[in-house]
């Protein structure tokens, strides 16, 4: 599957009632994410989330069903074949790579670059607020600097579908909202398909579309998010979410339709 068949504008997503197990835990999916929207996958610790991503991402094999990105199946397709981004938590850097080599893994793994992938390194480090670093090491860099250079990656990738599994959990309320108004307006430039995993009601309210939350390893609800948290979600999700965020939720709705 080349890069120029999906590049650009974000891809539908489909899971095909997917099964997958491991030991005692087996979870069933059969759910559909919308092209160029940014979804935010919630749910109970155990439900199913980051499985969710990986078999999209292709860490894991389902056991039966289809996993559809574009409308292709891409069962067959080993992660770095699939029109897929994905940044995890602890960001996946390595520690004797520069910024700039860290970054530029993202176009070419043996860091054989032309000088149009230079040019695009340099146009992704300026866009995450990394001109100037890039010749320092991560460790040389706080928290929040190595997740800005793992979204940097992502840009020069420049795949339909981006994956966040719980990337900014680790950072302060403050650059946790820094880096989630940093997605959103990414999002808004490529227009790629963002599922992203939180546990984190707030985030899902600030950038999140849509919500699909899991509950037992199955895909309890879909909707929007100004449905859910305006208390259209089920009763699992209500108990999970609170009645304070719920509140919150229906405050912001109510002022933004005065």
């Amino acid at each position: 599957m080349s890069d120029g068949a999906m590049g650009g504008k974000g891809a539908p997503v489909r899971l095909d009632k997917v099964s997958f197990s491991y030991g005692e835990a087996s979870f069933a999916f059969d759910v559909d994410f919308a092209a160029a929207e940014v979804t935010a996958i919630m749910g109970p610790s155990g439900s199913g989330k980051s499985t969710l991503l990986n078999l999209v991402a292709g860490f894991e094999t389902p056991q039966s069903g289809r996993v559809l990105i574009g409308g292709v199946d891409v069962g067959a397709s080993p992660p770095a074949a699939r029109p897929v981004s994905m940044v995890f938590q602890e960001n996946n850097l390595f520690a004797h790579l520069s910024v700039e080599e860290n970054v530029g893994l993202g176009r070419s793994p043996s860091l054989r670059l032309t000088e149009a992938d230079r040019s695009a390194i340099a146009e992704a480090l300026a866009r995450t607020g990394l001109a100037g670093k890039e010749k320092r090491l991560p460790r040389e860099l706080s928290g929040g600097e190595r997740q800005r250079v793992a979204l940097a990656r992502v840009l020069v990738r420049d795949r339909p579908v981006l994956l966040l599994d719980e990337s900014f959990a680790s950072l302060g309320p403050a650059l946790r909202d820094d880096m989630l108004d940093l997605v959103a307006g990414l999002h808004a430039e490529r227009g790629m398909t963002v599922l992203f995993v939180t546990h984190q009601p707030e985030d899902a309210r600030r950038i999140g579309q849509n919500v699909v939350f899991l509950d037992n390893g199955t895909v309890a609800a879909t909707g929007t998010a100004a449905d859910f948290f305006a208390g259209a979600g089920p009763e699992a999700f209500r108990r999970y979410v609170g009645t304070s965020i719920q509140t919150a939720g229906s405050r912001d709705i109510a002022r933004k339709r005065t």
